[in-house]
């Protein structure tokens, strides 16, 4: 099969498209899948460039693992002994690494059936970024009707779920991104929109009970006097990790705030959630641009831009 290969990290141009071997149904619990449409995330950026943390994972001097790609949509081609969930022909998405490539083997608790509303596209833009989204809301900011959220970087793969399923909470939702993007993240249900070139969202005087920094650019300091008083922080992307053990030791003392980094823990009941709120309409991908896989060089480019409007997809088929 051909996949997206890197043996060194390094800048986009490690990637090149090379001949490699089919995975096979080794464990009785996971599914091959042809993958159709799979997305590009800053989390492949990290890996390939080589992100200390990340190299901790998948080797400190080349790559282990060396086919990107955690989002996967397809069809199941072949399922394990034990695999009851799935059969030949469904259509299906989810979280599987290494979905950069014309097949993928994930175990069955990773994948769900995809939205019989979307295409395989939009199904691919969705596992990472909208479980990431999900868990920051519901599990750490413990969002509740009438609380007041507020994204940053809301235009972008995470931020663009954010949100809409703050919106979908019942949550009040002021949405802060670039003045270009105002008015697709105002149709995107935000209550309010702050162009974050005009105003810094943390001095107008108002308070937040959740400040979810979709993009990792924020620091808990500079939010601080926007929280209410038992109001979290919580960043994404750890781009930064020179703030963050500061952050958690200071948001562990002062008063009632709190700062949480917060990583995307891949699971098909969360999966299914989401596939139940886009067949309600309630949520949508947005997707700027799709690639076909012999563009990964561009497509990890313009991811890495940090300028992407909702997601970057791959067209695999």
């Amino acid at each position: 099969m051909k996949a997206a290969v890197f043996k060194s990290y390094g800048s986009p141009e490690v990637m090149e498209i090379r001949d490699v071997d089919k995975p096979f149904i080794k464990d009785e619990d996971r599914v091959l899948i042809k993958v159709v449409s799979a997305s590009v995330n800053q989390y492949d950026n990290l890996f390939r460039k080589g992100y200390f943390p990340t190299r901790l994972e998948n080797g400190l001097t080349k790559p282990k693992t060396q086919i990107l790609g955690i989002d996967v949509a397809g069809s199941v081609e072949a399922v394990g002994k034990n695999v009851q969930k799935f059969k030949v022909g469904d259509k299906v998405f989810g979280s599987c690494v290494g979905s950069h490539a014309e097949y993928v083997c994930p175990r069955q608790n990773g994948i769900t059936f995809m939205p019989n509303n979307s295409t395989f596209e939009e199904a691919a833009a969705i596992p990472c970024a909208g479980q990431t989204a999900l868990q920051a809301l519901r599990d750490i900011g413990k969002i509740k009707p009438g609380d007041k959220v507020l994204i940053y970087g809301a235009s972008g793969g995470v931020g663009h779920f954010a949100v809409q399923l703050a919106v979908y909470f019942g949550a009040e939702v002021t949405a802060v991104c670039s003045t270009s993007n105002i008015e697709w993240v105002k149709n995107l249900g935000a209550h309010h929109v702050i162009d974050y070139t005009q105003e810094d969202f943390a001095h107008n005087g108002k308070k937040y009970d959740v400040i979810l920094d979709a993009v990792g650019k924020r620091t808990f300091f500079s939010c601080l006097r926007s929280l209410t008083e038992k109001g979290i922080y919580i960043t994404e992307h750890p781009l930064y990790p020179k703030y963050h053990p500061i952050q958690l030791m200071i948001g562990s003392i002062i008063g009632s705030k709190k700062a949480k980094i917060h990583l995307a823990k891949p699971n098909d009941s969360d999966l299914d959630l989401l596939r139940v709120i886009m067949e309600k309409e309630k949520l949508r991908p947005i997707i700027e641009k799709c690639f076909p896989l012999n563009e990964i060089v561009e497509a990890h480019r313009h991811v890495e831009s940090g300028r992407t409007k909702g997601k970057v997809v791959l067209k695999i088929e």
